[in-house]
């Protein structure tokens, strides 16, 4: 229970099913000298909402303290990615390697079956003729607009037999009435940002704070010339147009981070276009590695649609992709994430191209 909508309107629909039910909440992230979360902020564990819902409810709940292992696995992970010059996505990371990971361990300690969260995808459960043991396929949600399959694409084999995700049938308009039929306060509640602990803050003050080095001053390029001067590679991402501080007659954009050299090269908006893609810290899905070339849709940001592609390379450890169209914006250190209809059958981190 993040102290959400989603996540209260789970609880009560397994109440309603017949399952015992046990509130559980993990506190990831805060800041210094903060006793509680407002309900109206935009991080995604607000305690006392879920206190308030699991007693409403009356269901045991729970905290589990994951801050350590937050900081070492997701926030040192988003500062060191932009050192990189690089651009993280802390969301996917969280969710494989501390709530998926940290709730099941809970899960099995509290002796329950499942762990449900209110995340909008499904799990599909493929019987195995050649082994006794069944695969599991993550889908996207019915409701295109919230659909989370993005976010949880490294979810592995176990992690996803032992989950259930309640909303994945459900449009976020059936989630909002199931809350005001409970009482739920859910139009004071804003939804959850995707960096929950830069919530007052830009990612760059944040930068500043936890790593003082990022500060490194160096020269804007483009076309092998010096046409401006940055703060630190840290502070820029690719497609980034804004705060550049860059005057030549027409906008021009972060096209390549060179953390080496300390340089970030903008150009025109043509310039972001790309068809070719490399990734790397491949998770598959369910039906394993694909025989190669096949053809896929692919997303390489949240937010955007799946784009034809063919998949033409694929192993343990990279997979290369050729889309049919040139992308806008391919970003090194964002996940792309591989679709066939609505199954998701893998995923990586981009990959910096070299040169």
């Amino acid at each position: 229970m993040s102290g959400g909508v989603d996540s209260a309107v789970v609880a009560a629909l397994l109440k309603e099913q017949g399952y015992n039910v046990i509130g559980v909440t993990l506190v990831l992230w805060k800041d210094e000298a903060e006793e509680e979360k407002r309900w109206q902020d935009r991080s995604c564990c607000k305690v006392g909402l879920a206190r308030h819902v699991a007693k409403q409810l009356d269901i045991p709940h729970h905290t589990i303290d994951a801050q350590k292992e937050f900081r070492s696995e997701v926030i040192d992970d988003f500062c060191d990615t932009y050192l990189l010059g690089q651009t993280p996505n802390p969301c996917v990371r969280c969710n494989a390697l501390i709530k998926f990971k940290g709730l099941l361990d809970v899960t099995r300690k509290l002796g329950c079956d499942f762990l449900a969260t209110g995340h909008y995808a499904r799990i599909a459960k493929q019987e195995n003729s050649e082994t006794t043991s069944p695969s599991y396929t993550l889908q996207t949600g019915v409701d295109g607009k919230k659909d989370q399959s993005y976010f949880l694409y490294r979810l592995n084999q176990e992690q996803l037999a032992g989950t259930l995700f309640p909303l994945g049938e459900m449009n976020k308009e059936d989630v909002y009435k199931k809350a005001s039929a409970l009482g739920l306060p859910y139009e004071d509640i804003l939804e959850s940002q995707e960096v929950c602990f830069v919530n007052q803050k830009t990612y760059q003050d944040f930068l500043t704070e936890n790593r003082p080095e990022a500060v490194s001053p160096g020269a804007i390029v483009m076309a092998g010339e010096v046409v401006g001067t940055h703060k630190g590679v840290a502070f820029h991402t690719v497609g980034q147009r804004r705060g550049l501080d860059v005057a030549l007659g027409e906008r021009v954009y972060v096209s390549r981070i060179d953390p080496v050299k300390n340089e970030v090269t903008v150009g025109y908006a043509d310039s972001l276009l790309q068809r070719k893609l490399t990734a790397d810290k491949i998770v598959w899905g369910g039906v394993g590695i694909p025989a190669v070339p096949i053809r896929v849709q692919a997303k390489i940001r949240y937010r955007s649609v799946p784009k034809d592609a063919t998949l033409f390379e694929a192993n343990d450890h990279s997979l290369r992709l050729l889309f049919d169209e040139p992308e806008r914006g391919i970003t090194p250190g964002q996940s792309v994430v591989l679709y066939q209809g609505d199954s998701v059958i893998g995923g990586g981190i981009i990959r910096a191209e070299s040169g």
